[in-house]
């Protein structure tokens, strides 16, 4: 049960993370930039930072004595991570959502996971080496074709976005929203050493991974809230804040954000538990179960009726990236 404990933790995580985007579908009467500058304050700041003075005594302290090119380096990394989440706004009228969000995950997937597994000394000569790849590629496979399901689908309800003459423009956006939305879990790396002090402070292992993420997200929240206020003033609706009836628009942005933070929160315990290998495979491990979950919220929703075709696809996808969860949960407990 100890050696499980942690990939449990990444599992519970992944429920977090593909049931967040729920609230999203709530966002009216508010416009997007209200709405995301609330769910931003909450996820990246209020919840992160709440959190972690609970568990991690002196926390300000423990920051202030770590590197400080392991802080600024978190910050940057979870700052670039915020572009990656504007491109994918912008590469969805070009190609659609079902297209994006499957280049996105799976180059997010495949990025975030092999750039920390590569700094690792010795790579190559790992026991858990060639499940870890293997089990990359088959998530890969498995994003790829829950993707061209959730494509199919659209074609056949006829809610996919025409992009004609932008496919090439779509593609490049979304293959950049990719690789920088991975940057979150390489910030994640990156600033361990704010972790590797709070440990020396005392604190328990799995919650000095909180101590890195308020670190990171600070670089996080800085450009989503930087870009939602820019939103505001260029689109001159700060009065959306005050519009009649968005008392449930506002319930659901804070609870998105509750939910967000609560699969990075758990996610870095698991992780930090499972050792250096832990942000290798249990990055993936979050984004493909969370594929799963939210597809699970999708078919609740009934947003596969009428489309039984594309849904026998998705459910041939979801179990490659079942597969690929046992292979990389299996690779964890190699040396």
């Amino acid at each position: 049960m100890e050696a499980s404990f942690p990939f449990i933790l990444v599992l519970i995580a992944s429920v977090f993370q593909g049931s967040f985007g729920v609230g999203m579908k709530h966002m009216e009467p508010l416009k997007w930039e209200a709405w995301w500058l609330l769910h931003a304050t909450v996820a990246m700041i209020v919840f992160p930072l709440s959190w972690a003075l609970l568990v991690v005594p002196d926390l300000f302290g423990i920051i202030a004595a770590a590197p400080s090119e392991a802080i600024w380096t978190g910050m940057l990394y979870g700052f670039l991570w915020g572009i990656g989440g504007i491109l994918f706004g912008k590469s969805i009228p070009y190609i659609g959502i079902s297209l994006t969000y499957g280049i996105v995950m799976g180059v997010c997937s495949a990025v975030g996971c092999l750039i920390p597994f590569f700094q690792l000394e010795e790579v190559t000569g790992m026991a858990a080496f060639p499940y870890v790849i293997g089990g990359v590629l088959l998530m890969l496979i498995g994003v790829a074709i829950t993707a061209y399901a959730g494509v199919k689908r659209d074609r056949l309800l006829k809610q996919e976005v025409d992009g004609g003459s932008n496919l090439k423009a779509g593609l490049v956006i979304a293959l950049l929203s990719g690789v920088l939305s991975a940057l979150l879990n390489v910030g994640f790396v990156s600033a361990q050493p704010v972790g590797e002090i709070a440990a020396e402070a005392g604190v328990i292992t799995r919650n000095t991974s909180l101590a890195v993420w308020v670190v990171v997200l600070l670089g996080a929240y800085l450009m989503n809230a930087g870009y939602a206020i820019f939103l505001l003033f260029k689109n001159k609706s700060w009065a959306s804040f005050s519009v009649a009836g968005s008392g449930k628009a506002y319930s659901w942005s804070v609870a998105a954000g509750l939910l967000w933070f609560g699969a990075l929160g758990v996610y870095g315990q698991g992780a930090t538990l499972m050792g250096d290998i832990g942000p290798v495979i249990g990055w993936p491990i979050l984004l493909g179960v969370s594929l799963i979950v939210s597809n699970i919220w999708a078919y609740l929703n009934k947003e596969w009726d009428g489309a039984k075709g594309p849904f026998m696809t998705l459910l041939f996808g979801l179990l490659i990236l079942i597969v690929a969860t046992i292979v990389l949960g299996y690779s964890n407990g190699l040396s």
